[in-house]
This record gives structure tokens, sequence and C-alpha cells, in this order.
């Protein structure tokens, strides 16, 4: 198909646990992190996020929710007027906004491509996300031995580094990082992103220094 100027991802299904994906153009650094429950996924994310944001990154995240979930808390008005029978609840203030919606008749679960479309991309320059595991994009993958689950790098070729907690327990064709160590992790994910903007043009805004980061100005003295 031709290429396009959004995220949108073209996926077609195929008979192995993971899915063929393409994507087409797509403006920002994408990057997934794999694990089973009870690894550390969202402690990791949660020490990774201030650090990026220190390097200079405005970070999108995306995380798939198993079960229902609510944000709302009960008693207060937007709950009220959802749970009376709005379909999309706006709300609004100078600091943040929140739109939720109720898919009450949705037959399938929300795919990657459509929640990476309903991001305002002009805004971050990075997105990370939590989940999605089974299908083929850049993806971390965090392993703790003792869970004794089969590692995940074995049967999808989309994970480029494994975060472990116990040395010389990944990949031996993989960068092994240190699963305790967010510092270098987050290294990690900083080079990651900014080789995909050398590899194409820069999002619409990025921070000054992460676009001298990703095309510094080479200075000849004379």
């Amino acid at each position: 198909p031709p290429a396009t100027n959004d995220c949108r991802l073209q996926i077609s299904p195929c008979k192995d646990e993971i899915m063929t994906v393409t994507v087409y153009d797509c403006p920002l650094p994408l990057l997934g992190f794999a694990a089973y429950s009870g690894t550390g996924k969202t402690t990791l994310l949660k020490q990774l996020i201030p650090l990026l944001r220190q390097q200079g990154f405005r970070i999108g995240m995306i995380k798939h929710a198993h079960h229902r979930f609510d944000v709302d808390t009960p008693g207060k008005d937007s709950y009220e007027l959802r749970h009376a029978g709005a379909g999309q609840m706006l709300i609004a203030s100078g600091h943040r906004w929140a739109l939720m919606t109720e898919t009450p008749d949705a037959e399938e679960e929300p795919s990657l491509n459509d929640l990476i479309n309903r991001l305002d991309l002009r805004t971050i320059d990075l997105v990370l996300v939590e989940g999605f595991r089974h299908l083929p994009f850049p993806k971390i993958e965090l392993a703790r031995p003792c869970l004794g689950k089969v590692p995940l790098h074995l049967y999808d070729p989309h994970i480029i580094a494994v975060a472990t907690d116990q040395r010389g327990t990944g990949s031996p064709h993989l960068p092994e990082l240190d699963l305790n160590n967010p510092e270098e992790i987050a290294d990690f994910v900083a080079d990651f992103a900014l080789s995909r903007w050398k590899q194409g043009p820069l999002p619409a805004a990025p921070t000054a220094n992460l676009a001298a980061l990703a095309h510094p100005t080479v200075l000849v003295e004379k």
C-alpha cells in the first residue's frame, strides 16, 4: 500500500502468534515494553519517564488494560453525567483535559493503530507502549528468570533488547540491560529514539535540545 503521513499500522493476520505489521512514515519513534504480568512494567515506566523528561523528551504513553476500568471518581459531576447516559464526557480545566468515551457495543479491543492516532503527535517526541506485546513493533522485554516464564524474545523477533534482573540470562544476540538500573534503560531508549529520527524527518515540533541531538550542526573552525 502507498505510504501515508500518519502513524497507521497496516495489519494482516498470519499463522504465527505474532502478527505482521508495517508502519508507514510514522513521524515519532514507537517503543513497547513487553513482559508477563507481575514483572514490573509500570514500576519501571514510572522511573523511566522522569529520566527521559530530564533528557528533553515529551512522552506519549499508551497502556492496554485487560479489564474494565474507570478513570473517573464516583460522586463527581463528570461521573454522574456519564452514568446518566452521556456517551462522551469531556472535562477540562486550565491544567488538563480528559475525554471519556463509552464503548459498550465494541466487539473488539481497540487497535494500537487507533490509539496512536488519538494522540496529539504534534506535542510529543516519543510514544511508549505498555501492552500489545503480540504486535510486531520495537519492544524491550522485561524479564525476571525467577518467575519461570518462557523468554518472549525466543519467538518475538521485534524485541530489540532484554532488561533482566539476572545478568547473563538474556539473549546473546540482543543488548542486555539491568532491570534494576533505570538510568541505563533510559539511555538506551533515548539512543533508540534519536536513531529513529536520524533515519527520517523530525517530528513537527521537537524540543530544541532533541533537534540538536538528532541532527547536530557540524562547525568547522577556520
